[in-house]
Parts: structure tokens; C-alpha cells; sequence
């Protein structure tokens, strides 16, 4: 379920607005599409001059792929950045006519559906530069794509032995009027400075070949979130912006304040039960936590399904008015326990487990932390049962 919230204070014209899905109100993660448009405005400020490619695949990293597009729009990214066909069409489903980008495609892909729909391709290979062309021939329109080149990752991208070929098909495809290559793009492996220092000189040797070859790319990119930080000043174009948007940080050592951007994403439960227990009473599956003393403990809706990890289970920070709190015992599929001890805690309560610290709540980075992953993985992995309540 999808709420959009008028922000305290304010009047509303309407009721909240609800789109599809079955989310529960005692899951919910609120979403701040403020501090997306914040945040993109931020980094447009400390990278200036560049085409900001706000990245919404995956749900938009959990935030909800419409309503984080629109705010990243807002906030001054022109392009938009998705996985696969079926996140760019639910973008131009929900009226969203900005240029979008995607690049990974299953066999069979119906290219056709994306260049009838203006949406850019991104071709990994020579096999993938035909079928789009033969989309292009098969609808009669000319299909705009961008080359993605391996620089050294080892993923998807044209590979080496590849590529002279696939730029000199490319370039006669456009003579032919079959196609357009807008762009020239690759991706970085953030293994070692000195290793993505070569990605980069290499990836300046694929441009050259591109234009020696007579191609005329309009964007350049390889830098997504960590190298967009991490080497300002890259000779080309364009990034791509990903967990940034959101408010995270993909760096080391440094905070969102630090960047000074705004995490996005509150994840909330609410408490289900609470009940007074003695000493010794094991807790959850397998009993892999006792209780110390007489305490009080409190059930709360989320679980595993919902996307909280097994691996949170007696370590994961929670935050329950205004206290901190970890997990006690194991997280099962719906719900979880928390031992309290003798605060006072009430039904319908919230715990929050993850937010903006500067709140007096745990980070995603502590309690990614505490489940030995990493903030990309929590916040994407929030589950369609978790309500995703919108205010700006």
C-alpha cells in the first residue's frame, strides 16, 4: 500500500491518497520526498555542470520507484536510470516523460515496446545491438541507445573482443537510419583507487574508439554514487546517482550529515503485544535468547518477510519512544521480540528501527552494521507488505 501524507500542519484538499498493493499500517516506512528533492539539489551543487541520472530501479532502492522519480525530478536530475523494461514502462505508466535509461535485459526482451515508448536502451552486447535494430526495422522507428563498455567489472558490457565490432555496426545502423547512439556508458567496480583509476584511463580509451569509429555520444558516464564523490572532476558528462538520492552514504566512514544530505526512508513497527515475563524465559524460535531478569517484552510486526534479516536477531538496534533497544531473540517471518526491562511501553506504540539519526533513531548504516550488510541491501530489501507513507 502507498499513503501520501499532507505534512503536519498543513490542511489537506483531499483524503490521503492510496494507490495499489496490500501493505499493513502496522508496517510502515515513511518516506520523505523532501529530502530526495533536497538531496538531489545538494548534489547538484557539489557536482556542478553534470547530468544528474537519478537511479530508481529496484523500487527506487525500497523508496517507491513513481513517487521518488518525481521528487528526484523535481529536485533537478534530468534523466532517470532503471534496471530493466518493466521499471522504465511503470514509469511512463504513471505519466513520467523524462528520459529514462535501462540496461539490463532478459531474452526476449520486446525492445520494440521501448522505442515506441521513447525509452532508451542500454546495449550490453553485439547480439543485443541487433535485436534492438531489428526491433528498430520491426516497429519503424529508430531506437536511441547507449553502449555500456567493460571496464574491468566483469558484468554485463560490451566485452573487449567486442568492441571495435559492435561500434562499427552501430555506426552503420545510425547511417541507416535504424538507430542513435545518445550515449557511451560503464560502470566501476570500487575495488581500490588505483583499480577504478585504470577503469577510468580505459574508459577514456573506449570513447576515442567511439568517435574514431564515428560515433557522437551526447552522455558520458561511469561514475554512479561512490565515484561521483570520490572523483570529482571525471572527463565526462554525466553520473548516475543512486543511494545518494535517498539520503545514504556510500562511503566509508562518512555519514549522510557528513555529505550533508537527508535520509529518506523511516522504517517503523508497531508494538502488537506487551506482556511481563520472568527470569530465564527463552524467547522466540529456538531459544537462542533467555531473559535476564523479570523484564517486560514487546512483540512488533515486522519480520522477515518484510524484509528485517534473520541476521538481525538479538543484535539489530530498535528505537521505541526514545529508547534504544536491540532485538531479543530471533526475527520470524512477521514479527519480532524486544526485551524492555522495566520501561513502560504500550500497545500501539512505535518502534522505530531505522531513520535519520539526527532523530534520536538508529541509522540504516548501524543496523545494516549490526546485520554484517550493508544500507543498500535494508533499505531495498523493505518488503511490499510495508506500507509506504509519503509526505513532502
Amino acid at each position: 500500500m502507498t499513503v501520501s501524507e499532507t505534512p503536519p500542519g498543513e490542511s489537506s484538499p483531499s483524503a490521503p491518497a492510496e494507490t495499489s498493493g496490500f501493505g499493513s499500517p502496522m508496517r510502515r516506512a515513511r518516506i520523505s520526498t523532501a529530502a530526495i528533492s533536497d538531496n538531489v539539489r545538494e548534489l547538484r551543487r557539489r557536482i556542478p555542470d553534470t547530468t544528474i541520472i537519478a537511479v530508481v530501479k529496484a523500487n527506487a532502492y525500497g523508496h517507491g520507484a513513481v513517487e521518488s522519480a518525481r521528487a528526484a525530478l523535481d529536485g533537478g536530475a534530468t534523466w532517470l536510470g532503471v534496471a530493466d523494461l518493466c521499471e522504465a514502462l511503470e514509469l511512463r505508466e504513471a505519466g513520467i516523460q523524462e528520459p529514462v535509461l535501462f540496461w539490463i535485459h532478459a531474452p526476449g526482451t520486446d525492445f520494440g515496446v521501448a522505442i515506441e515508448r521513447g525509452i532508451d536502451v542500454g546495449v550490453n552486447s553485439r547480439a543485443q545491438l541487433d535485436a534492438v535494430t531489428e526491433a528498430a526495422r520491426r516497429v519503424g522507428s529508430p531506437a536511441i541507445v547507449q553502449l555500456k563498455c567493460d571496464s574491468g567489472l566483469s558484468r554485463n558490457g560490451i566485452p573487449t573482443a567486442e568492441r571495435a565490432e559492435v561500434f562499427a555496426r552501430a555506426r552503420a545502423y545510425e547511417t541507416e537510419g535504424l538507430l542513435r547512439v545518445r550515449g557511451v556508458f560503464s560502470h566501476l567496480s570500487n575495488a581500490s583507487e588505483a583499480d577504478d583509476r585504470a577503469a577510468v584511463e580505459l574508459f577514456m580509451d573506449i570513447l576515442a574508439e567511439a568517435r574514431a569509429a564515428g560515433l557522437t555520444p551526447e552522455l558520458t558516464h561511469i561514475a554512479a554514487s561512490a565515484a561521483a564523490l570520490s572523483y570529482p572532476g571525471l572527463p565526462v558528462n554525466a553520473v548516475r546517482l543512486g543511494l545518494l538520492l535517498y539520503g545514504l552514504s556510500p562511503l566509508p566512514g562518512q555519514t549522510s550529515a557528513d555529505l550533508g544530505l537527508r535520509p529518506a526512508m523511516r522504517l517503523e513497527g508497531t508494538v502488537l503485544h506487551v506482556r511481563r515475563l520472568p527470569a530465564g524465559t527463552g524467547l522466540s524460535y529456538d531459544y537462542t535468547y533467555h531473559t535476564a531478569a523479570e523484564t517486560t517484552v514487546v512483540l512488533v510486526g515486522l519480520g522477515y518477510a518484510d524484509g528485517i534479516p534473520r541476521a538481525a536477531s538479538s543484535v539489530a538496534p530498535v528505537s521505541i519512544n526514545g529508547r534504544t533497544y536491540r532485538v531479543s531473540g530471533r526475527v520470524a517471518m512477521d514479527q519480532f521480540i524486544v526485551d524492555v526491562g522495566d520501561d513502560t511501553v504500550q500497545v500501539g506504540d512505535t518502534a522505530v528501527l531505522w531513520g535519520d539519526p539526527a532523530d534520536g533513531i538508529p541509522s540504516v548504516e548501524e543496523f545494516a552494521s549490526a546485520c554484517g550488510t550493508i544500507n543498500y541491501e535494508m533499505v531495498t530489501r523493505v518488503g511490499p507488505r510495508v506500507t509506504r507513507v509519503y509526505a513532502s
